[in-house]
């Protein structure tokens, strides 16, 4: 593998030429190559193991989530977490740089790397580059997700569901994309011994990372495998563990100059502002397992056990831009650059930070019946702990930057800052119940009990703090079919979150438990599914309790951090999956007002939170081409309201729009099946702003990647 990507890196075109050549060779092999393969499943039927639901499928759901399949991945070219933002209108960028941790707002509100994220089922830390060579989708819950994770912020979460060992596979997966980044992977999975009980699935790749952004070439790598027991008819052992490392420098964000927003069409996307001599790449290294057993106790009854340990690494390095002192008018800009594009210079390091998640739950579920009324039940434990450890860090000034990334600095690698070292041990005892109260009619109920106790202490040994919270985040709903193909449901539902006060010396109760803020969420949604079209929409209201810093803040002892007004979220969202015999389009749209209410700040009361647009549009084509067989066009389009850049609402980036192109040709040899993908994002290469969070008290911009094409080819064996 390491030789074919030394290579394909050398001569870039050469993947190009194998790409087109299997492109030319279609209609010579039409005639001998077998029915190609066609991927048809309903979306609406894929059940959703994150609903807490069991095998329910989506479009019986009283909640709205979506499932983005392997082969959708495969042929939009995903390679991160943040592309899940291409594909669904409820989901949108929120600080996602190149080479760093990817994060996603979910109607508005930005998920909690530390909570709302899971792992076939488990949770995890996405506080990390999260390897995807061996997932085979990533589900994504939009909603208060009290009843299914816990603690943890409103919106929505993720679940990566991982590769398990199925019929024999062997594949191998060659591809490159501009500039120059080039990536090897293998799949395999075999089963073996009498009657086939054993199963084993391998999957690694290994890529050069050499992207259109400068200053960013990185590598990465992983190894997973998956292996499973069916003991009996009744018992499944299942055990998976992966690897990975990713090394690749970040991008700082470009921001306001001065009172200026600058033009996107005028800033190159390419330029990395962490382009200093001495920069370092931010190194993630994973290590995650599991082991889950399943006992059938009957037709009815199951249990199951499922042990998860996730163990991270990172460091994190950058020459980072904060703010500006101009000398010339002796203004400090704070938040934001200078008129002129300089910009002041820190040395940013914490290296060895390490994150230890272990899970454990129990559960059981199972269908009973009380006189006419049928149940299907769910309860369990689960018990976590989480562990993160740091050293000092670096954070010093190196001197000034500039927007072109002409300006050179020295390093100041000193470690003088502490950082905060957390166990959290938590014990969540949840119950979940769908009842069938008539044929059509169904009540869907279900609560999550949590105990929290953290201990956190400086790095240096101070501002020590322990603390222990309970509390209980219940979900009710109800839902009426109306015939066999539309149903009606109403729901409710409440979520926590639970922290510190940062250890700050501004910060008069700096380290001391903040009260939970607890955040509640109606919704009504009308849904249909047949086998031509699935579709939704429905409306949401979410209410968020704040925090806020109340104070100047700026000497020692100044402010307090504490619950401050809410945020309240509205929104329309609509999703169609119109399908016909040789292609389709999925679209998705979300109209959202979100607004600030009851702040102290009675200046901010009625704004717009900043980097949430209020409209999304996203879609993608597809169409079997009938005078090519094999070959299917494919299409997407993103379409992004304005984003407010600073609080006060005083500053947005314009609305933008994005269109992709791809192609996908399926071709059977008698060797092997080769599917040929091509595609070319931001067709139309497209400046604009993609995002404008405001992020440590600092408001940034990211632009929009430029013209990006794609080219893989797998072999399948048959």
């Amino acid at each position: 593998m390491a030789t074919s990507l030394s290579v394909l890196h050398r001569t870039p075109t050469a993947l190009a030429a194998l790409v087109l050549c299997g492109l030319c060779s279609l209609n010579a092999t039409a005639q001998s190559a077998l029915p190609s393969v066609v991927v048809s499943g309903r979306m609406a039927e894929t059940p959703v193991d994150l609903s807490g639901f069991g095998d329910v499928p989506l479009h019986k759901l009283p909640m709205q989530a979506n499932v983005l399949s392997l082969e959708r991945q495969k042929d939009a070219g995903v390679q991160r977490l943040s592309d899940l933002t291409s594909f669904d209108a409820s989901v949108s960028d929120a600080y996602n740089a190149a080479g760093y941790i990817d994060y996603l707002t979910v109607r508005g509100f930005v998920l909690d790397n530390r909570f709302n994220y899971q792992r076939d089922g488990l949770p995890i830390s996405a506080e990390t580059a999260l390897p995807l060579a061996n997932k085979a989708s990533m589900e994504l819950l939009k909603g208060i997700s009290g009843m299914q994770v816990g603690t943890s912020a409103p919106g929505g979460a993720v679940n990566l569901i991982v590769k398990r060992p199925t019929l024999n596979l062997s594949s191998a997966t060659l591809s490159w994309r501009s500039d120059n980044s080039v990536e090897a992977a293998v799949d395999m999975s075999r089963r073996f011994g009498s009657s086939e009980v054993f199963g084993l699935r391998i999957n690694a790749a290994a890529a050069h990372l050499d992207p259109s952004l400068r200053d960013a070439k990185g590598q990465s790598r992983s190894l997973a495998m998956a292996g499973d027991w069916r003991i009996s008819p009744d018992t499944l052992l299942e055990v998976e563990f992966e690897n990975s490392r990713q090394s690749q420098p970040s991008q700082p964000g470009f921001s306001l100059l001065g009172n200026t927003l600058p033009d996107a069409k005028n800033i190159d996307p390419r330029i990395n502002l962490n382009n200093q001599p001495w920069s370092l790449p931010v190194v993630f290294d994973n290590n995650t397992a599991s082991l889950r057993l399943q006992q059938r106790l009957n037709l009815d009854w199951r249990i199951q056990a499922h042990l998860g340990v996730q163990h991270l690494k990172t460091d994190d390095r950058t020459a980072f831009p904060f703010g500006c002192y101009d000398a010339g008018t002796e203004i400090h800009y704070a938040d934001r650059y200078c008129p002129n594009g300089n910009f002041d210079l820190y040395d940013y390091r914490s290296e060895n930070e390490r994150r230890d998640t272990t899970a454990l739950d129990l559960s059981i579920d199972g269908k009973f019946a009380t006189g006419s009324v049928r149940h299907e039940l769910s309860a369990g434990v689960l018990s976590t702990k989480y562990q993160s450890r740091y050293q000092q860090m670096a954070y010093n000034p190196v001197g000034t930057g500039n927007i072109n990334g002409q300006l050179i600095t020295s390093p100041a690698p000193d470690l003088y800052d502490g950082n905060t070292n957390l166990d959290q041990r938590s014990t969540e005892l949840y119950l979940r119940d769908t009842i069938a109260v008539t044929a059509d009619t169904r009540v869907w109920a279900g609560a999550r009990h949590t105990r929290i106790s953290r201990d956190s202490v400086v790095t240096d040994g101070s501002s020590a703090t322990a603390y222990t919270q309970s509390f209980t985040t219940p979900w009710l709903a109800l839902s009426y079919q109306l015939g066999p193909q539309y149903m009606l449901y109403a729901s409710w539902g409440e979520g926590v979150e639970s922290a510190l006060a940062p250890k700050l010396p501004r910060y008069v109760n700096a380290g001391q438990a903040l009260t939970p803020l607890k955040s509640k969420q109606s919704e009504f949604g009308v849904k249909s599914g047949t086998t031509a079209l699935d579709w939704s929409v429905n409306w949401f209201d979410i209410e968020r309790p704040q925090w806020s810093d109340i104070g100047p803040c700026d000497v020692d002892n100044s402010c307090e951090r504490m619950s401050d007004g809410t945020a309240h979220h509205r929104g329309i969202e609509a999703m169609s999956d119109f399908k016909w015999k040789d292609g389709g389009i999925v679209a998705s749209a979300m109209w959202l007002k979100a607004t600030r209410e009851g702040s102290a700040t009675a200046s901010i009361n009625g704004l717009r939170p900043t980097n949430v647009p209020n409209s999304n549009f996203k879609l993608q084509a597809r169409q079997r081409i009938a005078a090519l067989p094999g070959l299917t066009l494919l299409a997407g389009l993103v379409h992004e309201a304005n984003r407010m850049v600073l609080e006060d609402n005083s500053v947005s980036i314009p609305a933008w729009t994005r269109v992709d192109l791809g192609a996908r040709l399926e071709q059977n040899t008698r060797y092997a099946q080769l599917t040929w993908r091509a595609g070319v994002d931001n067709v139309a290469d497209t400046r604009a702003w993609k995002e404008s969070p405001f992020q440590f008290g600092h408001a940034y911009l990211y632009p929009m990647a430029p013209r990006t094409l794609r080219l893989s080819v797998e072999f399948r064996l048959p």
